[in-house]
């Protein structure tokens, strides 16, 4: 019995300090300010991180390849400038959004076959991608574009109430990371596609040797982290009711702070979804606990994740020696 614990605190360890890192500041930020103790303000961490849940969740299966992926805040800001655009000229919303999930796919489909074929480093090839995608959106419109669309308001300002909770609510975008997370899970702990995922991430010349499809894996996943991009850029923009080339910066570091934070490691192979979202709700208190202070800046919340990515890369080089042991 004693060893099954201990196998069990091993191999799920990086996991379980993450949720317990995220119960201590949590109940930490509400005994100093007690507002925090509502359910809204906790609701209000899937509001304020719709757009960085979604693509951590992408970056999620990057990272589990052994790869990197810098262009997701590059392709959220072309996604808003493109919507908005393309609705201040009449085109109807449910097109503009299809148009911009499908742009996402190509946009990783087509690192992704720069990546493994040509065999450039995803660092490159991806910090590339942030570039050019950014420089589109700058191209499309140099000022903030206000989206007046009535399905984009409808979706932007419907709440959706909380059963159990009393007057707790959230935004119909809100709901989009929730709902991706467990097509996430499905996709990483049940499917072929995950079991080879982590096969990739462990050892891909092995990977390769048992026949796995790592070619067509490795491309799926970085388009699977455009379509994510995308989707953070509809959720993005349906939220602020706008589009720019300027939204979005340096959330692609947030992302891979928030993986990494949530247990999924930079070697690839070791990791889970699960483990993001609380890394993501990590984020989300540590901002939330600077708004309710108000005297701070709120460069402390870099300096915060800062801090927390060492210590939790720290944490899991600890539990995978042991596991090797």
């Amino acid at each position: 019995m004693t060893q099954r614990i201990k196998f069990f605190l091993i191999n799920n360890g990086p996991l379980l300090t993450t949720i317990t890192i995220f119960i201590l500041v949590y109940f930490a930020g509400g005994r100093l300010y007690p507002a925090m103790q509502k359910p809204q303000v906790f609701f209000n961490l899937f509001i304020n991180t719709a757009a960085l849940l979604i693509v951590s969740i992408g970056m999620t299966f990057v990272i589990l390849t052994k790869g990197i992926d810098l262009s997701v805040a590059g392709m959220i800001a072309l996604t808003s400038a493109a919507s908005a655009a393309l609705l201040v000229n009449g085109v109807n919303p449910i097109v503009v959004m299809i148009l911009m999930l499908l742009m996402g796919i190509v946009f990783g489909l087509a690192m992704g076959s720069i990546i493994h074929y040509l065999k450039v480093e995803p660092f490159i090839v991806t910090l590339m991608g942030l570039f050019f995608a950014r420089g589109m959106a700058f191209i499309i419109t140099l000022s903030s574009l206000t989206i007046k669309d009535p399905v984009y308001r409808y979706l932007a300002l419907t709440k959706v109430h909380i059963p159990f909770f009393e007057k707790a609510y959230v935004y119909i975008p809100s709901l989009v990371g929730p709902i991706l997370l467990l097509v996430a899970i499905y996709l990483a702990n049940f499917t072929r596609f995950g079991r080879t995922v982590y096969a990739i991430g462990n050892n891909e010349q092995s990977a390769m040797l048992m026949g796995l499809p790592v070619a067509r894996t490795k491309i799926i996943v970085y388009a699977f982290g455009g379509f994510c991009s995308a989707l953070a850029g509809i959720v993005f923009s349906i939220s602020l009711l706008s589009g720019y080339g300027g939204y979005a910066p340096g959330m692609e570091l947030d992302a891979i702070a928030s993986v990494v934070i949530g247990g999924t490691m930079l070697t690839g192979g070791v990791g889970n979804v699960i483990g993001t979202l609380f890394g993501v709700l990590i984020n989300g208190t540590i901002v939330s606990i600077l708004q309710f202070n108000g005297t701070l800046s709120s460069w402390w919340t870099r300096i915060g994740v800062g801090a927390l990515t060492l210590i939790f890369i720290g944490i899991q080089s600890l539990f995978y020696m042991k596991k090797k042991n």
